[in-house]
Parts: structure tokens; sequence; C-alpha cells
């Protein structure tokens, strides 16, 4: 049985150990996108840090419909928090490129736009970026290398979509961020969709190995092993000198 609030004390004390290691006095910078990953690492961060030191960032392409979600988690938590429309750098650079995109780089440039951005905000900030993804995603490969793969500190990455719904729920967090329907915000697909099976499968089977469905297991090995290398450090040569 899955202890929530236990986790969530853990989590919360081990966030005030890498400050106190790794940014003594720093901030914590999240991108808020509304869904559950990031408002339940932002309210991680506020009961570790306090709100004074959580900077949120909402980061807009254009037009965002559930931008309204992310507004609601800022004003929940009380944090200061920045809006930065990432529309004309994402079009700017894809203008610059003197050859044609393909469908996938199109898709990875916006999560790697808004990570410069956090960081951008960061350093100007006396900050340190929070990751937001957790380990349903991270099994499988659904994050950009470079893009929300990344950060100075990760909450959420050992902890399944279930489990960090419940956890979302013991701190407090509205039912409607916490049970919100998670969308890409690149092709405007539900994750589901996306993937072609559920959170609800890929938990059961990260957790204890038991799945009815013959062809999406082999789909979620075959994901897993192909995205191992997000995960994993650069390899690098080392000489024998």
């Amino acid at each position: 049985m899955f202890d929530a609030k236990r986790v969530k004390d853990e989590c919360v004390k081990w966030i005030r150990d890498f400050f106190e290691k790794n940014g003594k006095d720093c901030n914590a910078v999240v991108g808020i996108s509304g869904g559950k990953d990031s408002s339940v690492v932002a309210a991680l961060c506020v009961e570790a840090l306090g709100k004074e030191r959580v900077i949120g960032v909402l980061m807009p392409n254009g037009e965002q419909a559930d931008i309204d979600m992310a507004q609601l988690l800022v004003d929940h938590l009380g944090i200061k928090h920045y809006i930065i429309n990432v529309k004309d750098s994402i079009e700017g650079l894809k203008a610059a490129v003197p050859f044609e995109l393909s469908v996938q780089s199109v898709t990875n440039i916006p999560p790697r736009i808004r990570m410069a951005t956090l960081y951008a905000v960061a350093q100007s900030n006396n900050g340190r970026v929070a990751n937001t993804c957790n380990l349903s995603e991270d099994w499988v490969g659904y994050s950009t290398r470079y893009g929300d793969s990344v950060g100075d500190f990760s909450p959420c990455s050992h902890l399944t979509v279930d489990e960090v719904k419940q956890i979302g729920r013991v701190l407090g967090l509205p039912d409607v961020l916490v049970d919100k329907v998670p969308i890409d915000g690149l092709c405007g697909k539900t994750d589901e969709d996306n993937l072609g099976f559920t959170y609800a499968v890929l938990d059961r089977y990260i957790r204890t190995g038991e799945i009815e469905n013959a062809q999406t297991k082999e789909r979620i090995d075959r994901l897993h092993k192909q995205n191992l290398f997000k995960l994993q450090m650069m390899p690098s040569f080392k000489p024998e000198i």
C-alpha cells in the first residue's frame, strides 16, 4: 500500500536537503503547465522552502487553452510567477533553419525553448530548476531530451502517475489540477492517445509486473528499451593516459 503522506514528508525533507547542499538560500524555479506534475512539484517546493522561495514560470506558446489552470495553481500556492510567451522564440528558430524540419523536430522545439527559458529565469533569480517528470513518463521515454527531461533536481521521477496524484491530494491541491487529463501541450492529443495505453495499465506493470495484454506489454517494453538513453549520462570517451 502506497503511503502518500509518508512519501510526501520524505520528499519535502529531500528537497530541503538538496537546497542545503546545492544552493542554500536559492529559489526553486518551476515551469507551470497547469497539470498534476508541475502542480505537485511546486506544492512540494512551497512546503519545503516556503512560498517566498518558489518561482512559477508560465510559458504559453501563443494562446494556451488551459492557461487558467496554471494561473489557478500559482494563485492557490500564492507564489511569485512570470508569464513568458515563447511563441516568437519558437517561430524565430523554425524560420531561421535553412532546411525543412522533420515533424519530430518541430514537436520538440517548444519544450527545449521552455527549458532554456527556465534556466534564464533561474540564473537571473538565484534559482535551481525543478524537473517535473514522473516515473511513468520516464519509463516509456515520454519526454523531450534537453527539454522537460532535465533540471537541477527531480522530486517525482521515481513516482508513478497514480502516486503523484495521491501526493497531490495529500498536499491539498484542487481536484481539478490533480485529476486534469494530461495533454502533451505539443500536438494537442492526450498522453494516453499518444502512448496507446493508459497510465493505470502502465503504473500497474511498473510496480507489479502484471499486465493482461501481450501487445501492450511488448509496446511498453520496446519504448522502455528504446528510451533508456534519455535517463543516462552522456557517453564519453575516456582514454588510457
